[in-house]
């Protein structure tokens, strides 16, 4: 349904005039989940587009279509709301920009079969010419991972089949058999697997094929197939897409490592964001709350468009069941609950308001937030813990826990799930106090340090000096102790230690790199942030590994980009730089260094208000920090102990 807003543009309304007709050339090829050894996957299936039947050349000016019939009007567009609307649809304005498209290159050819692959073939310079009855592929590399419109433009080859395969990486075995990815950029003895293409050319000149929804690849195998006829593959191209965003936000020091850190993430969360963030481009194009609310700090942090981030939330309002839960992951038609991901909305929600102030927005979603946390309430067991609960209450994927679902007895009494809602308590209660009732607010307070107390009075192992999983305190982990700081188990001046525990008890149930993202914020507020660096090793070890993406998890891993795992990407700018609101929507800033073992640190991110940047230089015991805030905005910069106030522009203090 198209309706031009001009004179000019009315010749494009949709309407009798319009003619349609159906494109047969296209066939359906789901994902054979064998061949990438039984993964769980959640996107489009591949497209088999057969040249014999394809309408070559519709989309010109000059085509013939008289044959095609005049479209069939089955309805009335309506926007939602209308009244007595005759429309069957609601149609909504678009709330976020049309996606990017740039043209992009495969940079080698990393091995052939069959028949040789000349130079210049993947810069579109030359062609490949496979003879007639012959088989040939080509193994290809992007160079790093990319989400795009793969094209293959065509001459000759009518009874050939070429067949293109997409993958993250290349396999290989293990010392067990079983297949392994190993190092991403090692090629010997692997071979690809995944979702694939199939193409059958109908012989004539500058044919272009391309599937109708892009591909997510690092790795492309061309598998050619010809009959009586040779084929000329002329070019081997892509269309790079992802939601347009502009990255502004800058960061370097004298640790290169960092930088690489820093960029793979950003491109982690690009590729993970389309028409909705998603959890991976290529294993399950499906945007998860959990795993949003990491996406969307980091898509703040390095652009200031918030406009993907509102339509998250917007969207997740949207699929809330009719107890109050949203789904855990939406726009989706097979429905899915993970009650903590709703716990995790209400945050994404005091994340977006504390970055940018925008009162109205959130106050929006006052009810809905209600709604779920009635639920939590009322399943509140009389020892003041949650008790069991329906559906999947995902935390971690942890090797013990079953499905990620933590530690609980027969009755339920998680200590993580029940702080995972004490602390939305507190988020919520913050929403409430800014644009709703700070009656609700107190109640939410007081109800969120009664689970606290519980945890504490039935899961505080006192000879441990931690917080057990559940009251039978067999089974103890990060997770608990990482909560347990953040909803204040533990009082403040007792922080500091627990979480020195928490990162040297190698015997805690380890998180992963998704529940890490708590774990740095923990760290943060037990005054342990100068050790946040030391804690990058395993993004060090995926550097190691080749990956050019960042991992769902560690291997072996089904995912090689997991925006989930992106959040060092933030955690150099809000930890490291220590640039974080101190109000709503920057009216103040925090400027907190936490610098480790670094020695000179640039860095800036865009604000609501403006730019804020910073520049620091050790000098003997001292810091010199040059910080620029915007026009309007103060702020503070503490280092250690010392604290100094800072004003609008550009100014230098030194620290001791």
């Amino acid at each position: 349904m198209l309706q031009g807003n001009g004179e000019t543009e009315r010749a494009l309304n949709t309407g009798a005039e319009w003619k349609a007709t159906v494109e047969p050339a296209w066939t359906p090829l789901p994902l054979d989940r064998a061949r990438v050894f039984h993964q769980y996957f959640a996107a489009g299936a591949g497209e088999r587009i057969d040249g014999t039947r394809r309408h070559w050349g519709w989309e010109q000016p000059d085509y013939d279509d008289s044959a095609w019939p005049a479209a069939e009007i089955i309805g009335i567009a309506a926007p939602r709301g209308a009244r007595d609307s005759p429309s069957r649809w609601f149609l909504v304005p678009r709330n976020i920009p049309l996606m990017e498209e740039t043209p992009e290159r495969l940079t080698a050819v990393v091995r052939a079969e069959g028949a040789d692959v000349p130079a210049g073939v993947l810069e579109g310079r030359a062609g490949w010419t496979i003879p007639a009855n012959t088989r040939a592929t080509a193994l290809l590399d992007r160079g790093m991972l990319t989400t795009a419109y793969p094209e293959i433009v065509m001459h000759g080859g009518a009874g050939a089949r070429v067949t293109v395969t997409y993958a993250e990486a290349l396999y290989g075995r293990g010392a067990d058999g079983r297949p392994e990815k190993g190092r991403r950029h090692e090629v010997a003895g692997k071979t690809i697997a995944g979702l694939q293409d199939v193409f059958l050319p109908d012989g004539g000149r500058d044919r272009l094929f391309a599937p109708l929804w892009w591909r997510t690849f690092r790795y492309v195998e061309v598998a050619v197939e010809t009959g009586d006829e040779p084929l000329t593959i002329a070019d081997i191209r892509a269309r790079f897409t992802a939601y347009p965003a502009v990255a502004t936000a800058r960061f370097s020091s004298d640790d290169p490592l960092l930088q690489r850190i820093f960029e793979v993430g950003w491109r982690t969360v690009r590729l993970c964001s389309h028409e909705t963030f998603m959890d991976t481009p290529y294993w399950e194009q499906l945007q998860y709350i959990g795993d949003t609310r990491i996406q969307a700090l980091v898509m703040l942090y390095m652009t200031g468009d918030d406009r993907l981030v509102r339509n998250a939330i917007e969207l997740f309002d949207q699929s809330r069941i009719p107890d109050g839960l949203t789904q855990s992951r939406y726009p989706t038609d097979l429905p899915q609950i993970i009650p903590p991901f709703s716990l995790f909305w209400i945050g994404m929600q005091h994340d977006l308001w504390w970055y940018g102030g925008d009162k109205e927005f959130a106050r929006r979603f006052l009810d809905a937030n209600r709604g779920v946390l009635s639920w939590f309430e009322a399943r509140l067991a009389p020892s003041g813990l949650l008790g069991r609960m329906e559906w999947w209450n995902f935390a971690d994927w942890i090797d013990g826990w079953p499905h990620g679902e933590p530690p609980q007895l027969e009755d339920g009494q998680s200590v993580i799930l029940s702080l995972q809602f004490a602390i939305a308590l507190r988020e919520a209660a913050a929403l409430e106090d800014a644009v709703g009732s700070v009656t609700v607010a107190a109640r939410y307070r007081a109800l969120a340090r009664e689970i606290a107390a519980a945890a504490r009075r039935l899961a505080w192992d006192e000879a441990r000096g931690l917080l057990a999983d559940t009251p039978a305190k067999d089974r103890f982990s990060q997770h608990a102790n990482i909560l347990a700081v953040l909803a204040d188990v533990v009082p403040q001046d007792s922080q500091r230690e627990l979480m020195i525990r928490v990162l040297e008890d190698p015997s805690l149930t380890q998180a992963t790199y998704y529940f890490r993202f708590y774990l740095f914020r923990a760290l943060g507020k037990a005054g342990l942030a100068d050790r946040y660096l030391d804690q990058l090793g395993p993004w060090k070890t995926m550097l190691d590994l080749g990956l050019t993406t960042w991992a769902e998890k560690p291997e072996p891993t089904r995912s090689d980009s997991h925006a989930w795992s992106a959040h060092p990407t933030l955690d150099l700018l809000a930890i490291v730089a220590g640039i974080t609101p101190a109000t709503p929507g920057f009216g103040r800033v925090w400027v907190r260094p936490h610098l480790g073992h670094l020695t000179r640190l640039e860095a800036a991110v865009p604000t609501p208000r403006g730019e804020v940047s910073v520049s620091y230089r050790r000098t003997g015991d001292g810091l010199e920090a040059t910080v620029t805030l915007p026009e309007g905005v103060t702020g503070t910069i503490a280092w250690g102990e010392t604290v100094r106030s800072l004003e609008s522009g550009r100014q230098t203090v030194l620290l001791r």
